[in-house]
């Protein structure tokens, strides 16, 4: 396959460029500046950044991944405006669309009315990223006519953590009953993700990625 990676230089996107090319897959690698300090391992890097992303960019991708990071109010318009740009340039085509999102956004209870994020002791400082993360999960409901996949990592999201190769899948639901027990490196995430995109599943779902041993 060939996949576009948007935000190439993250950890989240480093980890996924690595795994498929593990599995010998074309990379393009995105990024809205270079970075020659981070060894891409040979994936053709694109530096541009994700409003000026055009339908020639992805003609010949099969997928695109965003991941996409950040952290400031000043540069939250990627996880929304930049979801809307690449959902539009994606629109009736065949290119898979996976957006990393976050585990705030879960949901808690049976009837889908409270997230992780709205629990009382979910850390404060992290709420203006779920609250924009819930609206790029919005926008993406809102497209029929695109293969999008939401995919969460579990709520310990471990950079350092080694490559089991083991992982489930929880859907929408928080179901851990201690918080510790949500865990998941970077590397498993990584494989969850390019499983997903081999395995042609979860098309217009979003799914949360949990690792299997902590």
């Amino acid at each position: 396959m060939k996949i576009a990676v948007i935000g190439a230089f993250g950890k989240t996107g480093q980890a996924v460029i690595r795994e498929a090319q593990k599995r010998g897959h074309h990379v393009l690698a995105i990024a809205h500046s270079p970075h020659p300090e981070v060894d891409l391992k040979g994936a053709r890097l694109l530096v541009k950044d994700i409003l000026a992303l055009t339908t020639t960019d992805f003609q010949e991708m099969d997928a695109v991944v965003d991941a996409v990071s950040a952290w400031t109010p000043a540069t939250f318009a990627v996880h929304t405006d930049g979801v809307s740009h690449v959902a539009q340039l994606l629109a009736n085509t065949k290119t898979r669309y996976l957006k990393v999102g976050g585990a705030g956004t879960l949901y808690i209870n049976a009837n889908h009315t409270k997230m992780l994020k709205d629990r009382e002791n979910y850390p404060q400082d992290w709420l203006p990223l779920a609250d924009v993360l819930v609206a790029s999960l919005a926008r993406l409901r809102s497209y029929s006519n695109l293969a999008w996949t939401y995919v969460t990592p579990a709520f310990n999201y471990d950079a350092e953590g080694s490559a089991t190769g083991h992982y489930h899948i929880d859907g929408e639901d928080y179901l851990a009953t201690n918080d510790a027990d949500s865990y998941i490196s970077y590397a498993d995430f990584a494989t969850g993700i390019l499983d997903i995109l081999e395995q042609q599943t979860y098309k217009r779902q979003r799914i949360a990625l949990v690792g299997d041993h902590n």
